[in-house]
């Protein structure tokens, strides 16, 4: 029998494969207690749910691929044919969702007043005699794991969750509630809890769910209707929620299924999106789009911030500019104006297509080409790109659809090579898009028609098969004929090919301006946001409310609910960096650490720096990143304090603070998890203003 399991290489990296060995000494191997927990009579129980849940996952996942090795044996055609590609998709999902969980597939357990246990899991599991073993994390049932607290126990005595490492329960944290037996638990007060706070990093962020805390776990299962602020400091565990609330809302929330309205989820930078790439798999969710704002609008090429403060400013405020740029090319002739009128809300080159089938109606056979060159002159078919190109190139052009800029702004904006695209001109780009419209839509409408038409006609073949094949009672393929066949049949979009979602998250939401926060508006008719930051951290600046500056860039009036736990940063850390911030901005949500490892913050020359990693590396796990300084060394990565925003490590080394202004000060100093370096350079400050 194989029993799949999961253990992380030196760098982090998932591996999974079959382990063989009987359940008892599978159970055995799951701990490696401290001599004082491992007391029989405190861990009996846990030893025979899990031998239960070690049988029940080793039977599903062999039930599971030996289902799908005799499915992918399966031959025919018709019905068969159905079946087969329904029922791969299917077990593959599962099967490959189980062995991501591997042996840590259980979090822990609850204890009610009726002396019942549940026992709460990344997946739910059944045994070989269909009892629940394990409760999806999810469910209803397993809300009280996360939720109940000694105010508000939710009905239960007593909780327990796991510390696991490389397949073992290394330590267990026992809580007590009201009503409770007093020797039932350790109470050691949240020991597995803080240690796994205080726990090296990896190249890779992983899922938290053992301990996810109270107040993150109401924010997780909120309802999705209409906008969602968390707003929280450093280290409250606002990445955490938003993608464990992701994960909920697709198991939860039949609108966003990723065959329905789907889910979409920003985040800053691309080495964010690498640091987080393993959490929603590992919550059983693979088929949620992540990306940057960049992704949204392929441009061909790499973007990169625009150099100039000044440029950048004025290119916030031109995505107006769009529309009038687009409508100096929608002047019809004067002998088509009196024929047709353009249609209202569609894309300029969709506009131009529709248009020209009108008028050809109007028109005799032998005037059809000389009025298609009038025509195609007066409204012509346009590249976004061109568009905004132009606007960057053409001075009067510019001063035309921007009649608020002054010359000197105008000239200012001009660039010799049109297409070298910035991070600014994104939302111009974007706007342009949807305004314009692709094009090549016309040729690529037409295609999809054609393939459409073949589609459809294989489709129709393959129910006439199913019906004609069909000898149950019942008749139930005839049953199947209309959209539930249809429906069975439909392969569904990439999610990279959809312009609109039915939930959006945003992480890291305090930095877009409001040209950014139109693009992703776009995206989501439903105004149904998760959006995720933190005021003192914004760059730029952030002086409104959240729900002053979402109702006016048209995401509509936020639900607020505040993080204010640090659980990330220790608090020695966390008192050097609070009055960065506070001198800056006055009322910053600053959260309260939980914890504190007595390590203090250490100020360095530059010149020992090489020798303080070296020794550094030879003494601990985890990872550390120089933060204004590049190094080539092992476990250390060389970051701005920009790209170092989403991200943890254990050691922080932030070169020459006074470099930087008050927000990338305390960005940088807040991402350590263990210690904090300040290395001076003796460089004389630059001071930096906020921009509002």
């Amino acid at each position: 029998m194989l029993f799949p399991y999961s253990t992380y290489s030196a760098q982090g990296v998932l591996r999974q494969g079959p382990l063989r060995a009987p359940h008892s000494l599978l159970v055995s191997s799951l701990f490696a207690l401290p001599e004082h927990k491992n007391d029989p009579s405190r861990t009996s129980t846990d030893e025979q749910q899990l031998t239960a849940i070690t049988a029940a996952l080793q039977y599903t996942t062999d039930d599971l691929q030996e289902r799908l090795d005799r499915v992918r044996r399966q031959g025919g055609g018709g019905q068969d044919v159905l079946q087969r590609d329904l029922e791969t998709h299917r077990l593959t999902a599962r099967l490959g969702a189980l062995r991501r969980a591997g042996s840590e597939i259980c979090l822990g357990r609850t204890t009610d007043e009726d002396g019942n246990d549940v026992y709460v899991g990344r997946l739910g599991l059944t045994d070989a005699d269909g009892r629940r073993v394990l409760v999806d994390w999810r469910t209803p049932a397993a809300e009280p794991f996360f939720a109940a607290t000694r105010a508000h126990p939710m009905g239960l005595t007593a909780r327990r969750r796991y510390r696991w490492s490389q397949g073992r329960i290394t330590d267990y944290w026992d809580e007590v509630f009201s009503g409770a037996d007093e020797g039932y638990a350790a109470l050691d007060d949240q020991s597995a809890f803080i240690a796994s706070l205080g726990a090296s990093r990896s190249p890779r962020m992983r899922d938290v769910l053992g301990t996810i805390a109270a107040d993150q776990d109401a924010i997780i299962r909120a309802s999705s209707r209409g906008p969602l602020v968390v707003d929280g400091g450093p280290g409250t565990g606002k990445t955490v929620v938003a993608l464990h609330r992701t994960a909920y809302l697709l198991y939860a929330d039949p609108r966003l299924g990723h065959h329905r309205g789907g889910v979409l989820f920003v985040g800053p930078h691309r080495p964010y999106l690498d640091y987080v790439g393993d959490v929603l798999p590992g919550l059983g969710e693979e088929g949620v789009l992540t990306c940057t704002l960049a992704d949204l609008v392929p441009v061909g090429g790499p973007v990169e911030p625009e150099g100039d403060g000044a440029v950048a400013a004025l290119k916030a405020q031109l995505v107006d500019a769009i529309e009038p740029a687009v409508a100096l090319y929608e002047e019809l002739p004067d002998w088509a104006a009196n024929l047709v009128d353009p249609p209202v809300g569609v894309p300029h080159n969709q506009a131009r297509e529709e248009l020209w089938v009108e008028l050809q109606e109007s028109l005799d056979p032998e005037e059809i080409d000389e009025r298609r060159e009038e025509f195609e002159r007066a409204w012509p078919l346009l590249d976004p790109l061109d568009v905004v190109g132009d606007l960057f190139s053409v001075p009067a052009y510019l001063r035309r659809c921007a009649p608020h800029l002054s010359r000197d702004e105008v000239f200012l904006l001009q660039r010799e090579d049109p297409g070298a695209w910035t991070v600014e001109d994104l939302p111009l780009l974007d706007a342009a898009r949807a305004r314009v419209g692709d094009p090549h839509e016309a040729r690529n409408r037409r295609r999809r028609a054609r393939e459409q038409a073949a589609e459809r006609e294989r489709r129709a073949s393959v129910t006439a098969d199913l019906i004609a094949a069909d000898d149950s009672e019942m008749h139930l393929m005839s049953m199947l004929k209309g959209e539930d066949l249809k429906n069975a049949l439909d392969s569904p979009p990439e999610a990279g090919e959809r312009d609109v979602f039915a939930h959006v998250v945003v992480d890291e939401a305090q930095e877009l301006t409001d040209a950014q926060w139109r693009m992703l508006v776009r995206r989501c008719p439903s105004r149904s946001f998760t959006i995720v930051g933190d005021r003192a951290q914004a760059r730029r600046g952030f002086a409104e409310s959240w729900a002053e500056r979402l109702e006016r860039v048209g995401v509509g009036t936020p639900e607020l609910r505040h993080l204010t736990v640090n659980y990330r940063t220790p608090a020695e850390v966390m008192a050097a960096a609070e009055p960065v911030i506070r001198a800056e901005l006055p009322d910053a949500n600053v959260p309260t650490s939980v914890r504190s490892n007595g390590i203090p913050v250490r100020e360095l020359p530059v010149q020992e720096l090489g020798d303080f990693l070296d020794r550094w590396s030879a003494e601990n796990e985890g990872v550390a990143c120089v933060i204004g300084h590049t190094v080539a060394h092992d476990r250390v990565r060389s970051l701005t304090p920009e790209l170092a925003k989403g991200l943890e490590f254990d050691l922080v080394v932030l070169v020459a603070p006074e470099r930087y202004g008050a927000v990338d000060r305390y960005v940088a100093m807040t991402r350590a998890t263990r210690q904090l370096v300040l290395v001076r350079t003796g460089a004389p400050s630059r001071p930096r203003r906020r921009s509002s």
